[in-house]
């Protein structure tokens, strides 16, 4: 009997990390921020949190549409039903007072959302040359030149990037092969590999200034984007996505460009919309950023398209 009870429990413990770990970190870290916020409310309020009841969910959304988009709304209420899941409790997201209340308040508000600024080809080079103005070591500009150029090139989210290993890249004539291991629409770990082909200017081309920065990173192996220590010392700590971010803005801004509407994921819509802009199909563009579905995609083409053939271009005042 005490042999049965110990499989359970180790089935069960077993169970619960197979739970845990069919999400990527990132997603669960998401997931514990946004209950967290639905428990403070809760306990503000006397209300129970877990378990919940749908009206006190209505009730947290109807709270959280004073100063949310509908799409921060929409992912609270996954993460609070998947955190019900994951301890074992039933919620029902489908309730009525849930589902109306949802589409009372994207009637009242709008469901538009004004995504950040993608980082447009001029940007890019305007960012470069304020990076090379720099008063500071080569070796941290390279990495950082590096960083902007290959996230730009291979259309990389920022955890994709501060992600890449030396292992994962192969050189070859026609440019740089990345293997991406695994990324957010990836959780099985399939993996992809981008081609990043040589660019004729030498100054902004991804493939050049990688093989800078590992020549005189001298890094072999292990994370290619690390920290520096104190006085530029390079460190075996790999960069975070958030530093990515910072990186971004900091160079931003020396660029003389408004730096608020831009984050990590501009490098990336950026890549998406130049292409659109240059010719490029939704298919070669999904390709290399990796997007499973066409509705964002075909949003960066209309996006790139909004000046060809406009209809106002052709009436002649």
């Amino acid at each position: 009997m005490n042999e049965l009870t110990t499989d359970l429990k180790s089935l069960h413990d077993e169970t619960l990390n197979n739970l845990k770990n069919s999400k990527a970190n990132n997603t669960l870290r998401a997931y514990k921020s946004d209950f967290k916020d639905f428990g403070a409310f809760c306990a503000k309020h006397g209300l129970n949190h877990l378990p919940t009841e749908p009206k006190i969910i209505s009730l947290y959304l109807t709270h959280l549409s004073k100063k949310s988009k509908i799409s921060t709304l929409r992912r609270r209420l996954v993460s609070i039903s998947m955190i019900h899941r994951l301890k074992g409790y039933y919620l029902d997201t489908k309730h009525p007072i849930i589902i109306e209340n949802l589409m009372a308040i994207r009637r009242v508000q709008g469901s538009i959302q004004k995504g950040k600024k993608p980082i447009l080809i001029n940007h890019l080079k305007l960012i470069i040359n304020a990076i090379n103005e720099q008063q500071t070591e080569e070796i941290k500009k390279l990495r950082d030149k590096s960083i902007i150029l290959i996230g730009f090139g291979g259309g990389f989210r920022r955890t994709e990037l501060i992600s890449i290993d030396h292992e994962d890249l192969e050189f070859v004539p026609e440019g740089l092969k990345v293997t991406v291991k695994r990324s957010k629409t990836d959780q099985f770990g399939e993996g992809m590999t981008k081609g990043l082909p040589y660019f004729n200017n030498e100054i902004y081309c991804p493939v050049k200034n990688l093989k800078k920065w590992l020549e005189i990173s001298k890094i072999k192996s292990g994370s290619i984007f690390r920290r520096f220590s104190k006085g530029l010392s390079l460190t075996n700590k790999r960069l975070t996505d958030q530093s990515v971010v910072l990186l971004m803005k900091e160079y931003l801004k020396l660029a003389g460009i408004e730096n608020e509407n831009y984050a990590g994921h501009s490098l990336r819509s950026g890549f998406a919309t130049v292409a659109a802009d240059s010719g490029a199909d939704e298919r070669s563009i999904m390709a290399m950023t990796g997007h499973k579905t066409t509705q964002m995609v075909r949003r960066y083409i209309r996006e790139a398209n909004i000046f060809k053939n406009n209809a106002l271009s052709k009436i002649k005042i």
